[in-house]
């Protein structure tokens, strides 16, 4: 039998003599989707010219879709993360088949015929043929187009994987896809995409579902917060609103579609159900067939007292409003979540890029728990190897040379009915990584040289390091990452915020109420990278607010120009006279890289280190 490069090169050299591909030769899916193209009118050896919408259409539609689209790009940096460095880029397409953002390695465009893979491209197979992102639409399942299984020939050195995203209502809302060049291709690729694309689908169901009854189930307990747990959705009187496909795998075909009780698949009462999920984490729950699963409702502060459920729950934390901006709903979903599971004392993981807010979310996580304890920082990484251990769990007097008189309670005691915040968890040795689990099982101290005590502890941790990574060569342990992350959430960065002006009068307000921002300045500098996210930004608003009361366009140049210049290359110096032309330098430096990287957005931002937005913007002026 052929190898199925050469099954598939034979079939092109048929498709070009004869006009058509021979089935046998090709897989169904692929065979189908050229005999679309045929029928489309086709060329395999005269593609069209790309099809691109304007800036203002791409960012009309980018926020349109501004959920789905926060999510995504949530996993596409994770995903690439765990796959860089093989010449990958990660894209995501709303259902139209339009391209909205892309995470890339620099040598991808080098390695294959990028140029067309933008934001703005349209990739629907009656424009680019047989390809992953327009495939994997019009099928609306998985797909792979490896090499010459592109309808087209300028993209027959290219893999693609794609896998699509449904909305809780059943509709197709994105695509995700992982493009490389055919010899980079890893095995293991196809299975990451389609654990990204059902973390998106699980966000979405999550957010969509907020006020209603979550709950989450699975027939083994470690995998309760895992891609694999079944989801469902219920009303405060038990009737089934929506189940994830996970779900329905779980349930073996009982009626749990919409519209159905809680009581046709589970034989435990709902009111029962409910009552025990205010009082405890986790419960057993059992279907009407026998089957057996270790369930949790994910927020229970966020539906009214059941009627028939037992009066005698503690009350529910009040309500607290997070002192950040919280206006992206990336950003808003991520709150509810992390309020949800600090009430119910549920270990979180949050993970974010540095400035991003990591540890004004952990301090919000205390608050909206209402616990009497204190809030308690510790920074893994700024810790001695020899003492992290005695500054956690504490030690008693003369347990080792130096120990102080009386010893010392540890962190953790000092955190008891508080919260503690384990912050750059990824930098903590190894040999803690056990004691640290050991805790998280019986929530038990164990002071150097004393005696041990339990204590009553929120556990919130954070990380800007790829923990899978680390995890992959022995710095940090599996069975650690899966207790501390019972709730795991990330953090977008500034420049993908939909509410970065908010956040930048919000900042200002905070560093001098007397200062405040015009409209231009907040478009000027929602146009930079930011690599140092919130962070950053503060620093620069503290700098402009110096200066100026009223902080305009030509105050944020007069700043860019220096403490970003260094982005764009060329920058005239202060002491040529031409700080006034400024803006006109470096729009001009914009257009040339433009043209020298044959009209490639993405490639220009990457090749001038600014974001796609300042492309847009200086393309937008040259027309007018």
């Amino acid at each position: 039998m052929l190898p199925a490069s050469r099954r598939v090169e034979n079939a092109w050299m048929t498709l070009e003599q004869r006009g058509a591909p021979p089935a046998e030769l090709l897989s169904a899916d692929i065979y189908d989707s050229w005999m679309r193209c045929i029928s489309f009118g086709l060329d395999t050896l005269r593609p069209p010219s790309p099809e691109f919408v304007s800036p203002a259409i791409l960012r009309q539609e980018q926020q349109r879709c501004s959920l789905v689209r926060g999510l995504a790009l949530a996993e596409m940096h994770t995903l690439h993360q765990q796959i860089a460095g093989s010449n990958f880029m990660i894209a995501f397409a709303n259902a139209d088949g339009l391209l909205l953002d892309i995470v890339s390695d620099p040598s991808f465009s080098d390695a294959s015929n990028a140029a067309s893979i933008r934001p703005g491209t349209v990739w629907t197979e009656n424009l680019c043929g047989t390809n992953g992102l327009g495939t994997a639409a019009h099928l609306k399942r998985a797909i792979v187009v490896h090499g010459r299984e592109h309808f087209f020939s300028r993209y027959n050195n290219l893999t693609c994987i794609a896998a699509p995203i449904f909305a809780p209502d059943g509709e197709l809302t994105g695509i995700l896809d992982a493009s490389s060049d055919c010899m980079s291709r890893q095995a293991h690729t196809q299975a990451l995409v389609a654990m990204a694309a059902t973390q998106i689908e699980n966000g979405l169901f999550r957010e969509h579902h907020r006020a209603n009854i979550l709950i989450a189930f699975h027939n083994r307990g470690e995998y309760l917060h895992t891609l694999s747990a079944g989801l469902l959705a219920v009303d405060n009187e038990g009737r089934i609103l929506a189940a994830n496909r996970a779900a329905g795998i779980l349930l073996h075909g009982l009626p749990a579609s919409p519209g159905r009780r809680f009581a046709d698949v589970f034989r435990t009462k709902f009111s029962t159900f409910v009552d025990e999920g205010r009082r405890k984490e986790r419960q057993r729950l059992e279907d009407e067939v026998g089957s057996q699963f270790v369930s949790t409702i994910e927020n229970t502060r966020q539906f009214p007292m059941i009627q028939g459920v037992s009066r005698s729950r503690p009350p529910a934390p009040k309500e607290v409003t997070p002192p950040f901006v919280s206006a992206d709903p990336t950003i808003a979903g991520v709150v509810r979540r992390v309020e949800s599971a600090a009430a119910r004392k549920m270990p979180i993981l949050i993970r974010g890029e540095t400035g991003t807010g990591k540890e004004q979310l952990a301090r919000h996580a205390h608050a909206a728990s209402g616990r009497a304890g204190a809030f308690v920082p510790v920074n893994c990484a700024a810790l001695p190897d020899s003492l992290i251990e005695a500054e956690l769990f504490g030690y008693a007097e003369g347990a080792f040379t130096g120990a102080k008189k009386g010893g010392a309670a540890g962190l953790f005691r000092e955190a008891d009915g508080g919260t503690l915040f384990l912050d750059e968890i990824g930098d903590m040795p190894v040999t803690l990584q056990a004691v640290l689990l050991r805790f998280l099982d019986d929530w038990t101290v164990r002071p150097v040289g004393g005696a041990k005590r339990q204590v009553d502890v929120l556990l919130v941790s954070a990380t800007n390091a790829n923990l899978d990574d680390s995890i992959a060569k022995g710095r940090f342990r599996s069975d650690l990452l899966f207790r501390l992350n019972t709730l795991e959430v990330t953090l977008p960065l500034l420049r993908e915020r939909s509410d970065f002006a908010e956040i930048a009068r919000h900042l200002i307000e905070k560093i001098d109420p007397s200062a405040d921002l015009t409209e231009s300045a907040i478009d000027r500098l929602a146009e930079l990278n930011w690599g140092g996210n919130i962070r950053e930004l503060r620093n620069v608003l503290s700098r402009l607010s110096l200066a100026e009361r009223l902080i305009d366009e030509a105050a944020v140049e007069s700043v860019v120009g220096h403490s970003f210049g260094e982005r764009l290359p060329g920058r005239a110096s202060g002491n040529s006279g031409l700080k006034h032309d400024l803006h006109e330098i470096q729009r001009a430096h914009v257009l040339t890289a433009y043209a020298e990287t044959g009209n490639n957005i993405s490639k220009t931002a990457r090749r001038l280190g600014v974001s796609r937005n300042t492309i847009y913007r200086a393309l937008r002026d040259n027309q007018s």
